[in-house]
């Protein structure tokens, strides 16, 4: 990764919403500069639409080599500094490969050891998952990490109350169903008709609204939850300044880290990492510092912490 080092702009977490458009869709890493310069035979000039195409396509570049520079310049200066930062983690799709079935899922030995590291170096490193918080540990296994589940309601402590509401919901649903304490789960990912299972699920969220509940859709699954105002975003707010860092990088691959990346708006300095995939959400995306293609490439670019 040999970029120039640039410095992050004196304003809250140096980024603009300019900067969010432009990477819409891009599917991968923002950390690999383009070969520029490339030069047009002087005795071959193009038209002037194919000189405009090309002046675009020049500003583009420029553009991008930007979000490069500034997202490396914000990286090195969390590393620089690793006891006044935070690096808080999503864990399925993120640290661990999404798998057919939850149960099914691990994350790597190799990956496992660098959040160990990660955990003994910086100021607070917290995993935030849709699992329990309990499971979430299992999962991956590490001490010296914060464990925060079910997408930040265990932080709240009045989602407690409608846990047997959402209970009482998904008895009545004819759909296997994941229990995850204070939020249901419905998978649709091994259904034999995807288009089916959804649309019937679908009905479920409108009926789970209609009863006061809060569905919302995610990779191949309907979680339905609590109508509280809590989520990723108020849960990493809250790990931050509980530890008093201004300082921070989030990575996410789902609906839900969207709220966990403006969790991140006002920091001195932030990195929001998007774990992109065929079902990524586009709004992950375009609102990522920096685009990684999956679970081993964000490895990578932890092992740069």
């Amino acid at each position: 990764m040999h970029v120039p080092a640039e410095r992050v702009r004196d304003r809250p977490d140096g980024r603009d919403q300019a900067d969010r458009r432009e990477r819409r869709g891009h599917g991968g890493p923002f950390l690999e500069p383009r070969e520029q310069n490339q030069q047009r035979h002087d005795d071959d000039p193009a038209a002037d639409s194919e000189e405009r195409t090309e002046e675009a396509g020049d500003e583009a570049d420029e553009n991008e080599h930007g979000r490069i520079v500034r997202a490396v310049s914000a990286l090195d200066r969390l590393a620089e500094a690793p006891d006044r930062a935070g690096i808080v983690l999503d864990v399925d799709g993120t640290l661990a490969p999404i798998v057919p079935r939850p149960e099914q899922a691990a994350v790597p030995e190799e990956t496992r050891q660098e959040v160990a590291r990660l955990a003994d170096r910086y100021g607070l490193v917290a995993c935030v998952s849709g699992r329990t918080g309990q499971d979430a540990k299992r999962l991956v296994g590490v001490d010296g990490v914060r464990y925060v589940g079910s997408h930040g309601l265990e932080l709240e402590p009045s989602a407690a109350r409608w846990s047997e509401e959402i209970h009482r919901f998904a008895a009545g649903v004819d759909w296997p169903v994941e229990d995850k304490g204070l939020t249901v789960s419905f998978h649709y990912r091994e259904a034999e008709d995807e288009d089916a299972a959804l649309e019937y699920l679908k009905e479920v969220a409108e009926r789970a609204r209609a009863a006061g509940l809060a569905p919302r859709f995610g990779r191949k699954v309907l979680e339905i939850r609590p109508p509280v105002e809590a989520h990723k975003g108020t849960a990493v707010r809250q790990l931050l300044q509980e530890a008093g860092l201004r300082r921070a990088l989030y990575a996410g691959d789902d609906t839900t880290d969207v709220d966990a990346f403006r969790g991140l708006d006002g920091l001195e300095i932030a990195v929001r990492v998007a774990v992109s995939s065929d079902e990524a959400p586009e709004e992950l995306v375009s609102a990522a510092d920096v685009v990684v293609s999956s679970p081993a490439e964000l490895l990578r670019l932890l092992r740069r912490l």
